[in-house]
């Protein structure tokens, strides 16, 4: 049995994605979760093969950044689509929640306020309303967006959008998801999957 170690901090950022498809395929690894104190002596230990983290360790093989490492669990686990057409779909939907994680990360961290300000509201009001409108016809152009983006079953650009969501939701007052109601209808159906149901349900409660 192939042993699976996810190293990340203590919250859900960017290895949820990873989480996630280990909990829709049922696959057993180990969650570890370090705090900053101890992220220094792991960053120069060699372990990481860009000196980030997450970290995924497949019976000791390291495989380092957050998408790399999602993609390769997705194609392990069956969840990255049926045919290689399917995949490229799968991947270009995923892919572009992580570029608004990717937006996000530079006004989290942005020290300035007014900075601060100004790239929330383009993020709020450009760049992430963009972003879900464009998915939302993809969604749509498959089955009427009643099922998933891609396929007939599960895939990780859905996870990959729930993750997203865990993040978009704190913006209450711009009610992005509110204006996109078949994304909203997905991300329900999503969470409602039973084994996402458990993970969502018992997994560690974080800041981010």
């Amino acid at each position: 049995m192939v042993k699976y170690t996810l190293t990340y901090f203590e919250g859900r950022g960017r290895a949820e994605v990873s989480r996630l498809i280990f909990a829709a395929a049922g696959v057993k690894y180990e969650d570890v979760r370090i705090g900053f104190d101890k992220w220094p002596a792991l960053k120069t230990s060699g372990r990481c093969p860009f000196g980030t983290l997450p970290l995924l360790e497949v019976d000791g093989k390291a495989i380092g950044q957050s998408f790399a490492v999602a993609r390769f669990l997705a194609n392990e686990t069956g969840l990255a689509g049926k045919t290689n057409y399917e995949k490229a779909q799968v991947d270009m939907i995923a892919y572009a929640f992580k570029d608004l994680g990717d937006e996000m990360v530079k006004f989290a961290f942005e020290s300035d306020e007014a900075k601060k300000a100004e790239l929330t509201k383009k993020f709020l009001t450009e760049i992430a309303p963009k972003t879900l409108s464009a998915v939302e016809k993809l969604l749509e152009a498959n089955n009427g967006g009643k099922g998933f983006f891609v396929g007939k079953e599960v895939t990780w650009a859905d996870l990959a959008f729930l993750a997203s969501t865990d993040d978009l939701v704190q913006f209450k007052d711009a009610k992005l998801l509110a204006a996109h109601p078949k994304l909203e209808a997905l991300r329900q159906r999503v969470s409602a999957l039973p084994k996402i149901k458990k993970w969502l349900e018992t997994r560690p409660e974080t800041p981010f």
